[in-house]
């Protein structure tokens, strides 16, 4: 990874989508990607760009020619890509970088994806369209990782299942749920293990009104915090897609609706709402 001197425009005008090359995009089954793009002709070298959104971050790899008049890019799961979105750009010969569109991405490869679970790090990279019609990849980066799966909604409570990448539970290991607030005190719940997967149930009774962030704790108290997350898959933004019942139960504070769901980053959260 190199520092960039100066992050290209983002561009959104329809002329420049209309006039954009486009990059076709393939995921491995490891947390690679391929981009090819349309030989143009143009002499000098060429590079595909990414830039990590909001900072001064690069990412510069060499495009090579094959078969078929294209112009192919890897980036293997190797590379470092810290999480966050990252913009793509087409250079040639070191000129001006041109916003890059998206073409076909094949993504099968990430929809049944099972890494293995001693494996360090959990790397994932997902290709997609910008709201202004550019090709921008969002990166995860975990180390451990806790991957969400069942979410199964009760009259007053939440039971969860998931699995752990990168460690493994210990017997006092527990699930931890944090205020996003920092209010009120955390929320313990006790883990049950099969199959490699754990699983823990959450009383909405026991959660103030607020948001609630889920935590694996795999060492217990002295250990590390893996925060739960759903990334395994072809979906970059869980929140729009996985939508969950809103529940009302009574609590000793009173009425509350309780709401598990994804953030931004997919990450796995539940909000609380006093009624009234």
């Amino acid at each position: 990874m190199t520092l960039a001197q100066q992050q290209p425009t983002h561009r959104n005008d329809g002329e420049d989508r209309a006039t954009a090359p486009r990059a076709d995009c393939v995921a491995d089954s490891t947390g690679g990607l391929t981009f090819d793009i349309a030989d143009r002709g143009e002499s000098g070298p060429a590079h595909l760009l990414l830039y990590l959104r909001g900072t001064e971050d690069e990412v510069r790899l060499p495009l090579t020619p094959v078969a078929g008049g294209r112009l192919r890019a890897a980036l293997p799961v190797g590379v470092d890509l810290p999480e966050g979105r990252w913009d793509a750009y087409l250079q040639v010969a070191g000129g001006e970088p041109r916003r890059l569109a998206p073409g076909l991405n094949d993504l099968r490869s990430l929809v049944d994806r099972t890494p293995t679970p001693s494996a360090d790090r959990v790397a994932v990279r997902i290709p997609y369209s910008t709201k202004y019609g550019n090709l921008s990849v969002r990166g995860w980066e975990r180390s451990p990782h806790a991957e969400a799966g069942e979410l199964h909604i009760g009259t007053d409570e939440l039971t969860v299942t998931a699995r752990a990448y990168g460690c493994e539970p210990a017997p006092d290991a527990y699930a931890e749920l944090t205020d996003r607030a920092e209010n009120v005190p955390l929320v313990r719940a006790e883990l049950t293990s099969e199959e490699g997967t754990f699983r823990f149930t959450v009383s909405y009774g026991a959660l103030r009104p607020g948001t609630w962030d889920l935590w694996l704790r795999p060492e217990g108290e002295a250990g590390p915090r893996v925060r739960i997350a759903r990334l395994l898959d072809d979906v970059v933004d869980k929140n729009p897609v996985f939508v969950y019942p809103t529940v009302r139960v009574e609590t000793e504070h009173g009425p509350v609706t309780a709401q598990p769901h994804y953030t931004g980053d997919n990450d796995l959260s539940v909000t609380v709402t006093a009624v009234g």
